[in-house]
């Protein structure tokens, strides 16, 4: 179903402070988060996670440099990304706690809107070798093996059912270390595992990684929470592929060919596709692709 019509009725929903996702799932009678549920709820509530950010920053100090403690033992990071950066609460404490900032820091988010606000936290912190952009992370334009650590924080969550697709394409673009804290079904109590499946949550992230064949070597609690009924769990999976820094890691989301920005776009030339950059910010969702057979008439 289309829900751009609905988007009025949405915002009522979001003002009442109604659950988004469930109005949506209700609308087309499915138990199972959609990729278009996620990015409207997600969408509306941009802005509210920096309000939280200065109520108390404090905790999402104590989460993102705990987070680079481990990346920082680790080894040599030349690139880094969040998949599912949000409004960039987490990628700015994690930057500001390694022991050497990598080259490039990236991070990506299905919602504009989420990403609007993240850059604006990222230029008062004056954090200048960050690059976002909208992306969907089942079909990331972003090269093989392109980034030395990848990681995410509770940005797989909401799509249960696809725990698979989005370990394969983290890992496709994963070149040494593919880091998830996401929630753990394994470590938490029956009322969690409940309110998760009631949620369309993500059950099988480590089930699904070790059938895949995946080398993890850390599967435990992360130990932060902001929800106790939402347990956070830290899976590293190492890839090691050690290949050169990736100059250009950026590509056409559908072809996963090479793309350079003309003016107030990017485009593919193998492709022929152009991806609009609006307030300065790369859209790279495969749906925001224009066939542009003329773009370099």
């Amino acid at each position: 179903m289309d829900k751009l019509g609905y988007l009025n009725k949405i915002k009522e929903i979001y003002i009442n402070n109604e659950n988004i996702i469930k109005y949506l799932k209700h609308l087309d009678k499915r138990k199972i988060n959609s990729l278009e549920d996620i990015l409207i709820s997600y969408d509306f509530q941009a802005g509210t996670y920096i309000e939280e950010y200065k109520k108390r920053p404090q905790d999402f100090e104590v989460y993102g440099r705990k987070l680079a403690s481990i990346i920082n033992d680790l080894g040599e990071c030349k690139s880094i990304l969040e998949v599912g950066v949000g409004e960039a609460t987490t990628l700015c404490p994690t930057i500001s706690g390694l022991n050497s900032r990598p080259e490039k820091c990236y991070g990506f988010d299905i919602s504009w809107s989420r990403i609007k606000y993240a850059n604006s936290f990222v230029n008062s912190l004056n954090l200048d070798n960050v690059k976002l952009f909208t992306g969907d992370l089942f079909n990331t334009p972003l090269k093989d093996d392109s980034i030395d650590i990848v990681y995410t924080s509770h940005s797989i969550e909401p799509n249960g059912g696809r725990e698979e697709e989005a370990l394969r394409e983290l890992y496709r673009i994963t070149n040494k270390f593919l880091i998830l804290l996401e929630p753990s079904y394994e470590f938490a109590d029956v009322k969690s595992r409940q309110r998760m499946l009631e949620n369309g949550y993500i059950t099988k992230l480590y089930s699904t990684a070790k059938k895949l064949g995946f080398n993890i070597i850390e599967h435990k609690l992360f130990g932060n929470n902001s929800n106790p009924l939402n347990p956070t769990g830290l899976m590293i999976i190492r890839k090691r592929k050690d290949k050169p820094v990736v100059v250009n890691p950026l590509c056409c989301p559908v072809t996963k060919t090479d793309i350079f920005r003309r003016f107030n776009a990017y485009y593919s030339q193998d492709s022929l596709l152009a991806y609009p950059i609006i307030d300065e910010i790369p859209c790279l969702l495969p749906q925001n692709a224009i066939i542009a057979t003329k773009f370099l008439d």
